[in-house]
Order: C-alpha cells, then sequence, then structure tokens
C-alpha cells in the first residue's frame, strides 16, 4: 500500500447578505462568507487537501476565481471533480479530520449535518470524518467576526502496482 496525506486550509470574509455555507450545509446567521463561488471554506480546505495528497496542485490552478464558469458555483461541484480525479489514478479516501474556525455561530449543532454531507460527498463512512469547530477567542479578523476559517487533513491510499 502506498499512503499520502494532504492539508488543505481556506480563510473567507465575512459580509451581510451572503449565506453562510460550511461543508455544503446552509447555516442561518446574520452574515457569511464571501468568494467567487458560494464561499464554503470548509469544502474549499478539503479540495486543497484531496488535490494536494495526490500531487494536483491547489483549488486555484482547477478553479481560479477569475473564470466566470464559477462565479456562484456550488463548491459541491469542486469537491465531485477531486474525488474523481483522485480516483482516476487509484486513490481511496481513508479519512478526513477537519476544523471550522469562527468567532460566531456556535457550530457545534452543525457538525453532525456537517459530517453526513461530507460523508455523501466523499463516499466514505461518517465515522472515517471528524468535524472540530473552535472559536477566534477574541483575536484577529477571525475573533473580530470578520472572518472564517477551515483546516482539512485527507489520508488517500492506492495498492502499489
Amino acid at each position: 500500500m502506498e499512503f499520502r496525506i494532504g492539508l488543505g486550509h481556506d480563510t473567507h470574509r465575512l459580509a451581510p447578505g451572503r449565506p453562510l455555507v460550511l461543508g455544503n450545509v446552509t447555516i442561518p446567521h446574520d452574515v457569511g462568507a464571501v468568494g467567487h463561488s458560494d464561499a464554503d471554506v470548509l469544502l474549499h480546505a478539503l479540495v486543497d487537501a484531496l488535490l494536494g495528497a495526490a500531487g494536483l496542485g491547489d483549488i486555484g490552478e482547477w478553479f481560479p476565481n477569475t473564470d466566470p464558469r464559477w462565479a456562484g458555483a456550488d463548491s459541491a461541484l469542486f469537491v465531485a471533480h477531486a474525488v474523481e480525479s483522485i480516483a482516476r489514478r487509484d486513490w481511496q479516501i481513508v479519512n478526513l479530520d477537519c476544523t471550522i474556525t469562527a468567532e460566531k455561530p456556535k457550530l457545534t449543532p452543525w457538525k453532525p449535518a456537517i459530517r453526513k454531507r461530507l460523508s455523501e460527498l466523499l463516499g466514505i463512512p461518517e465515522e472515517n470524518i471528524n468535524v472540530k469547530a473552535k472559536s477566534g477567542e477574541a483575536v484577529g479578523p477571525v475573533g473580530r467576526g470578520e472572518a472564517i476559517e477551515a483546516d482539512a487533513i485527507v489520508l488517500l491510499r492506492r495498492e502499489r502496482a
């Protein structure tokens, strides 16, 4: 067996009048992430982790924010494309561990729904996915409620030829 680890990170500004989408789940809140697509900070970090583990670059190379095709796009499309691309190279996703950092809203009630949706998107059991939520502890842009961040780490495996 061959194994690879991929790490992804993303940060988005927050602003009124935008939906807050995390892991393809819409969270009711008075501000949402600003971005070219749906600004799903968690799925963007996940795509970077998947592509990185397989040595396939990063989300900006695959889905540039200068390309009008991706304006307002559902980030689940990015995940599907990354999952298909790694599968074509015989990689299988073993597990995902991720962290969302936001001052508000408190995300604990939403973690099960996010975990379930990630399981569906990745095609792996929920037990192979962990979702953590942290606050910014009133420090920096996240702590002041100006931004939201996410980190994702994935493990891939494939049979050696």
